[in-house]
């Protein structure tokens, strides 16, 4: 059979795809923004003066950034929910403004209180449109004019697929069922939204025509994706909107996303977030923190050496070899919480309660965690974070990277002095491998969803942790 080709040429295969009631509700956000901040200003300072004419057009622009960033006309999900996004994109777009105004010494041509106003005002108005589209939305869902829809797959994607799709208020489709590939499989998914339809792809065109399906999703598991051409070409003769949906999430992905590469789609499996802009907003949050933080807490890392030097002989510091961003080693630092000794055959020996090598300082630097400080000059030179996945010495890596799926992959960013899996209580001693799957789950967890306000949460949540009696059971 000859086959029709057509090159890439000319047109992008990644499109965005905007919707009617998104756009409405993208202008209502930038009319509400518009009006609170004209008419704040010609109220407090009688006047609209070029300088704040530049703070609109600023404003407006880094709306324009962080709204599509963080997804804002994009979320389908609760309405707390997209408040919560909402505010977060809003206070990260007036932040942008006012670090602006202080960079240029325009900060004192402003009135606070009209800022403070515009910020208030234009949040609450804001939410408003959300929640009012949101309630629209929410009857608009007994109209009857949706266009059938069938998934084809089985399993957790598939089911998904047909859930935000049937639970989307602006869908102008409803999933009826889903089909296996194969008659033998049959998708018996626990609490499916929809049904399994028997048969299987060799009769969709059968069902297609019974059921009047305008549209198909394709969401097979990567070892279907021979069938992917066949199932194409069958459906491209019956008229159908077609979908393809790979599913790839039975693996770990780490810091997956979808790029474009010449026209061509590339879907990213594994990438370090820390690249371009974010690398640089790291680094400067590290940088910022770690020097503020040695320049306050001198005097209390002063009176631990000289306490580690009077309780015991040897070396205030520790050094040790861990593995650090994307596989690299490095010498961390640490007080020296233990005396002096040689590790038998070479292995590191995790420490335990009661542990005889601990030396009475080194007992209180540990439960208070402060043996870690001197891993600032670390974060200083580069080789580690504030934040980010406790960096383990290289045996262990070894060790449970043997016996835990994709545990390497914590390495994709840098290692850092506390974490999500540290704030969750998963530190001091792994007795079980739960305790260390659990670890590697929160630290992959992090790296996908890396942020400076999660950055900033997590150190908020490490120093309230110190007035929490569970902070210290692990800890020896």
């Amino acid at each position: 059979m000859a086959m029709v080709t057509h090159t890439l040429q000319g047109r992008s295969l990644l499109q965005r795809r905007g919707s009617l009631p998104n756009t409405l509700l993208a202008l209502m956000d930038g009319v509400a923004v518009i009006s609170t901040f004209y008419l704040t200003t010609t109220q407090i300072t009688n006047s609209f003066s070029p300088e704040y004419m530049v703070a609109l057009l600023l404003l407006m622009g880094a709306m324009g950034v962080t709204y599509d960033r963080l997804g804002i006309y994009r979320n389908s999900g609760s309405l707390l929910r997209k408040l919560l996004a909402l505010w977060n994109a809003w206070a990260l777009s007036f932040a942008v403004l006012v670090v602006l105004a202080f960079l240029t010494k325009q900060a004192g041509d402003f009135s606070r209180l009209t800022f403070t106003l515009i910020f208030v005002v234009g949040f609450a108005l804001q939410a408003l449109a959300h929640a009012s589209f949101k309630a629209l939305a929410s009857r608009s869902l007994v109209t009857p004019a949706r266009d059938k829809a069938l998934v084809i797959g089985s399993g957790p994607l598939a089911d998904s697929i047909a859930d935000r799709i049937n639970h989307s208020p602006w869908s102008q489709e409803t999933v009826i069922g889903r089909l296996s590939i194969s008659h033998q499989e049959i998708d018996q998914t626990p609490g499916a939204s929809v049904p399994a339809l028997s048969g299987s792809v060799h009769d969709i065109a059968h069902m297609i025509k019974e059921h009047d399906i305008r549209t198909v999703y394709i969401a097979v598991a990567l070892d279907g994706s021979p069938l992917i051409e066949k199932i194409y070409f069958d459906l491209l003769d019956l008229h159908v909107n077609i979908h393809w949906a790979p599913n790839i999430f039975s693996l770990n992905l780490i810091n997956h996303s979808v790029t474009e590469l010449s026209g061509i789609p590339i879907i990213t499996l594994s990438e370090t977030p820390l690249t371009g802009t974010r690398l640089a907003i790291k680094s400067l949050e590290d940088r910022i923190i770690s020097m503020s933080a040695l320049v306050l807490l001198a005097p209390v890392m002063l009176l631990i050496a000289i306490a580690i030097k009077i309780d015991s002989p040897g070396p205030v510091f520790y050094r040790q070899p861990r593995t650090g961003w994307d596989g690299r080693e490095f010498l961390i630092w640490k007080f020296r919480s233990m005396h002096v000794h040689r590790p038998a055959n070479g292995e590191v020996k995790q420490a335990t309660r009661d542990d005889p090598r601990i030396t009475r300082v080194g007992k209180f630097i540990r439960r208070t965690s402060t043996d870690e400080l001197p891993q600032l000059f670390n974060v200083l030179c580069g080789q580690m974070s504030i934040v980010g996945p406790r960096p383990h010495a290289v045996e262990h890596n070894i060790e449970y990277s043997q016996r835990i799926r994709a545990y390497m992959a914590r390495h994709r960013i840098k290692p850092g002095i506390t974490g999500l899996a540290q704030v969750r209580g998963y530190r001091g001693e792994t007795k079980e491998l739960n305790a260390m799957t659990k670890r590697v789950e929160s630290d992959l967890e992090y790296i996908n969803n890396w942020s400076l306000l999660m950055d900033i949460g997590i150190i908020l949540r490490t120093a309230l942790s110190f007035f929490r009696r569970s902070f210290y059971e692990n800890a020896y």
